[in-house]
Parts: structure tokens; sequence; C-alpha cells
């Protein structure tokens, strides 16, 4: 399948959903579903470097997942160490820079130490942005910046009158990277599960019946293509977008 390149948005998000029911139709614990979906990880990481996005972002951990039984989240921890231990020459190698959001604080020292690590040492990178969100929640990442900004305010360092969108926005974890175009949910669910709320305003949204464990190059290639075809209006008409055409006297 060939894209344009044109097209193609700059930004992707994706909540990776469907581990469980994929180990579930396999009859295989949920463990083993993790497991499966951590391959998915890397072939959707490196199809899309290959393809030239600029940013991705990666729902891994959402806020609310500490509140899952203690084994699968310490699996889901193991896991994410594993990755980051696995993954961190090809990640240099291509110059990949890493980046995470979320409540990275909560994340047990054994997957904090070596995501710092190469945060720090893929800084300088200048290819694609791998954004992990780890203990990621939506609206606690609004919470968050609006205290920081009220504080601000507090100190005399800014004005309630200098408040805007974009000011906002830079407040936000996700102000390093470019504005999101295309929000990816695997599984068949319809729902942002406090997934990047401020972000996904004016994303276009892409569900997909495929399980996660089942995701790779060629539905992230059918998304992008899906993606290519909309029209993004951002309130105005489409007649409004397309060049007038004139005709020849």
């Amino acid at each position: 399948m060939a894209l344009d390149p044109t097209s193609l948005p700059q930004h992707v998000a994706i909540i990776m959903d469907g581990n469980g029911r994929w180990a579930q139709c396999q009859g295989l614990p949920r463990v083993e579903g993790h497991r499966r979906g951590a391959k998915s990880v890397r072939t959707v990481v490196r199809a899309a470097r290959e393809l030239g996005l600029k940013a991705l972002t990666l729902y891994a951990f959402s806020a609310q997942n500490w509140r899952r039984p203690n084994e699968e989240v310490g699996l889901l921890m193991q896991l994410l160490h594993d990755y980051l231990i696995e993954e961190r020459s090809e990640i240099m190698e291509n110059g990949i820079r890493l980046t995470a959001i979320g409540q990275v604080s909560r994340l047990p020292g054994f997957v904090r130490d070596p995501l710092d690590a190469l945060i720090a040492d893929s800084a300088g990178n200048s290819g694609m942005t791998l954004c992990l969100a780890l203990s990621y929640g939506g609206r606690e990442s609004i919470v968050e910046a609006a205290s920081a900004l009220a504080q601000k305010v507090k100190s005399g360092e800014l004005s309630a009158a200098d408040f805007s969108e974009n000011l906002f926005s830079e407040a936000l974890q996700t102000g390093h990277l470019p504005q999101l175009d295309l929000l990816i949910r695997t599984s068949g669910e319809q729902r942002l599960s406090n997934f990047m709320l401020w972000e996904a305003s004016y994303a276009e949204l892409c569900f997909t019946e495929t399980l996660w464990p089942e995701f790779g190059r060629e539905h992230l290639l059918a998304c992008l293509e899906q993606y290519g075809h909309r029209e993004r209006r951002f309130g105005q008409t489409g007649d409004q977008l397309r060049p007038a055409i004139r005709s020849v006297g």
C-alpha cells in the first residue's frame, strides 16, 4: 500500500486495547495477551519510523491501571522494563527521541531508572519522537497544567490576561509534541478513556476492531490511508478549503 507522504499525519496516538480479550480468545491467561501486545509495540514503532511519522504516542499505562490486580500491574511494569532495555539500541541507532508523559514518579525504580536514562541519552536525537504515556490521565494532565499556570499567576510571573489556548497547550506535558492529528483505538471500543482529552479536540479518530496483539504494520497503514481521505475543516466549510475553480474564457 503506497501512501502520499504529504497526506501523513505528523502526530499519531494509539490507545492499545484488547490484550486481555485476545488472550481470552486464545484460551490463554491475560498475561500472555500483554506479552503478545509488547511485540505489537515493537512492530508499530518500527513501522511508524520507517513511514516518516514525526511523533507517535502510545497509551501504555493509565493512571487508573494501578487499580488492576497486583500481579497484572507487576507484569506490565516488567514488560515496560524489558522494552526499555531491549529496544535501547534500536532507538538510539535510528535517531528516535524517547519522551514520557504522566505521573512517571509513581513508576517503580527498576522501570524509572532505564526510562530516565534513555530519555536523557536520546534527547539530542532528531528523528521520530516516541512518547510513552505512563501512569497517564487526560484529566489529571489538565489539572496539573492549570495548577502550574495558577502558581505562576500567584507569583506574579504571569498575568491572567495572558491566558490563551496556545499558552495552555504549551503548559501540558505534551507541549513538546506536534499537534495531535490522528488518534487510533484498537479492539472495537469507541471512547477516549481519559486519554489526551485536550489534545484530541480536533484530531481525527480511527476505531478498529483489531485487537492490539494482532495490530501490525498493515493495520497502521490502513488507518493512515483512512486519515489521508479525511477532510479536516477546523470549523470551516469544505468550499472554503478547496481552491476556487476558475473557468477559462
